[in-house]
């Protein structure tokens, strides 16, 4: 299997957007409760806010992208602690650019550190991975 040349610069991106802010680890964003005597798992105190603030700073589309999805993600973190981790991200995204994160099929994620502007520049574009 060959690995294919990813040149953003030949992409044509459906959407770019930007959202301020640190995004939780999805591995470190869950907490067990018990719901109804049972346990569950559920987000974190700041998996919780991460996606409520990229919420409103995520862009609705309408209609929401469809078929095959590439995207590259740019995350800033606010110290090297964070692994870096574009689920919980994807997660938000869902009903948003795209009905499911099962759409990207092909994903660019790069860690970056800015102390004063945590941050993560978002770009999506469709893709035929038809032969």
């Amino acid at each position: 299997m060959a690995i294919r040349k990813f040149d953003p610069d030949k992409v044509i991106w459906a959407i770019e957007f930007m959202a301020y802010g640190e995004p939780a680890s999805k591995a470190n964003s869950r907490r067990l409760v018990a719901i109804g005597g049972k346990p569950r798992f559920i987000k974190s105190k700041k998996g919780l806010s991460f996606v409520q603030s990229f919420s409103t700073q995520c862009p609705m589309l309408d209609p929401l992208l469809d078929g095959d999805l590439l995207v590259a993600i740019e995350i800033y973190y606010a110290s090297r602690r964070p692994d870096l981790d574009e689920s919980l991200i994807l997660d938000a995204m869902e009903n948003r650019i795209y009905k499911n994160d099962r759409q990207v099929k092909e994903r660019h994620v790069y860690w970056n550190l800015s102390k004063d502007d945590p941050r993560i520049q978002i770009k999506v574009a469709q893709i035929n991975l038809s032969p």
